[in-house]
């Protein structure tokens, strides 16, 4: 198999391949260290490589022997260090534990290989962290890949794997994929499995998942990782039948709602709106009911929460991470936003944190209601089109844990919303922009509806492919070097 061959198939191809016996599973393995050894230094996603080991589980596991690669935060992997993308825990921790979800990946047949790239305890929407230095996108090089996911989106829009584990708090699925031409699904809160180390990660905002090429490859993850573990807070309604079964099932008419409104703070650029209204004529042209609407609520309201949450968690983070490997969180081995969040939120006192509940709820039950209307929202992911490298700086002495906030609003303002709601939402790599740069549109679900988004989303990929786009640095590139 050349490379080519391999970027040419998504997981489940692969994993076909192996069952049927025409590759291995350590030839897979060969091929992907190979395109890391050869791309990894143009676009800095790996930071961590993990001895292949022979696929766990059965061979008829979905994703058996497939190269894999997992985000450098909360999951983590026995005898594999996790450094958070923080000088604070760099070189110090290696876990003891597969954590839930991880141990789930290896039954599903996934060989990880390495540690992708992520900011600093993920809190920023870009991957540029001093610890390891920006990862790029493989679109265009001087442009960010996203955050807090950057890393694995980069890796997997190479083609180095097919897909890779990320995590989402307020867009940090959804935002790397749309910058990289992606689907990325937030599921539901509570559909995959945070445990055993944390029950309600980020406040309950904090969702598990992958980034892939394909919808099949989502809906396929999704299936084998999906449902409660023990010791959960609680547990959702499992799905109906497997999410892979609702990209074949037939289209069901819905009402669908379409907005490009950032908010206060948000410019949003003209070809993300085009690219919105694209999707809602499409939408309409498969024959669903589509109009203009948008949630209503109160956005101060919203951002107070958001702060709270983000860096009261932020703050038992650091000071927990700090504890436990006997170093003292300071302004030289935290970058200068992420100390001003973390400061904010030591200040945090308990009525703060049940007053941010309190708000929360007020924000989440006026945003219900625009779903008992409609069926799916479509959205801009972010607000532009992948930004330059070095504009979203988490290093910037100038602005404090609100002024940050605010920063990362201002390039993402469409996505954070429905991870405090805890609906589903995915990003889709449905448009590209004039300098040929992927843009991301956002379908957003009802709570429990990833089989809505999946159906919807499987008629938007035949009427709108995007399988034939690749970016300039690719693994299939590879093979014009050893010919």
């Amino acid at each position: 198999m050349n490379f080519a061959e391999y970027a040419s198939l998504d997981g489940l191809a692969l994993a076909d391949l192996v069952r049927r016996g025409e590759v291995s599973a350590a030839e897979l393995a060969r091929l992907a260290q190979s395109a890391i050894d050869a791309l990894n230094p143009q676009i800095n996603a790996v930071i961590g490589r993990i001895d292949a080991v022979a696929p766990q589980g059965d061979a008829a596991a979905p994703f058996h022997g497939v190269p894999f690669l997992i985000k450098d935060l909360a999951l983590h992997a026995k005898g594999v260090p996790c450094n958070m993308g923080s000088r604070l825990v760099d070189g110090a921790f290696v876990s003891p534990i597969d954590t839930d979800l991880m141990a789930r990946f290896r039954a599903a047949g996934l060989v990880t290989l390495g540690r992708t790239n992520t900011p600093e305890f993920g809190y920023c929407a870009t991957t540029e962290p001093l610890l390891y230095g920006p990862t790029r996108n493989p679109w265009d090089p001087t442009r960010s890949s996203g955050g807090s996911s950057g890393g694995s989106a980069a890796a997997v829009a190479t083609g180095i794997v097919p897909l890779a584990h990320a995590n989402d708090g307020g867009g940090s699925i959804r935002i790397p994929a749309a910058l990289c031409g992606l689907v990325g699904l937030k599921p539901t809160r509570g559909r995959t499995p945070v445990g055993p180390e944390t029950g309600m990660p980020l406040h309950d905002l904090g969702i598990e998942h992958v980034v892939s090429r394909t919808l099949r490859d989502c809906a396929a993850a999704l299936d084998a990782v999906e449902g409660p573990s023990p010791g959960d807070r609680f547990a959702i309604a499992r799905p109906a039948r497997p999410y892979v079964d609702e990209l074949r099932a037939a289209p069901r008419k819905l009402r669908i709602a379409f907005h490009s409104d950032g908010g206060a703070r948000a410019v949003i650029d003209p070809q993300c709106r085009a690219a919105v209204e694209a999707v809602a004529r499409q939408c309409e042209a498969l024959g669903h009911q589509v109009e203009t609407a948008k949630p209503d609520y109160d956005e101060a309201m919203f951002d107070l929460v958001n702060l709270r949450y983000w860096t009261s968690f932020l703050a038992g983070a650091v000071s927990g991470v700090g504890a436990m490997l006997g170093r003292t969180p300071s302004p030289d081995l935290l970058e200068a936003c992420v100390w001003a969040s973390y400061q904010y939120g030591m200040s945090l006192r308990g009525v703060d944190l049940e007053e941010a509940d309190r708000l929360a709820n007020i924000v989440c039950r006026s945003v219900a209601p625009f779903y008992e209307r409609f069926d799916v929202l479509l959205s801009p992911v972010s607000a532009a089109p992948p930004i330059a490298l070095g504009v979203m700086d988490c290093n910037r002495s100038d602005l404090d844990a609100l002024g940050w906030l605010h920063e990362v609003f201002r390039h993402a303002p469409f996505t954070a919303v429905y991870n405090l709601t805890g609906q589903p939402a995915m990003s889709l790599p449905l448009a590209t922009s004039t300098e040929g740069l992927p843009i991301g549109v956002q379908l957003v679900g009802r709570y429990g509806g990833e089989a809505t988004l999946f159906n919807l989303a499987a008629q938007l990929e035949q009427a709108m492919p995007w399988a034939g786009r690749r970016p300039v640095i690719h693994v299939a590139n590879l093979d014009r070097r050893t010919q």
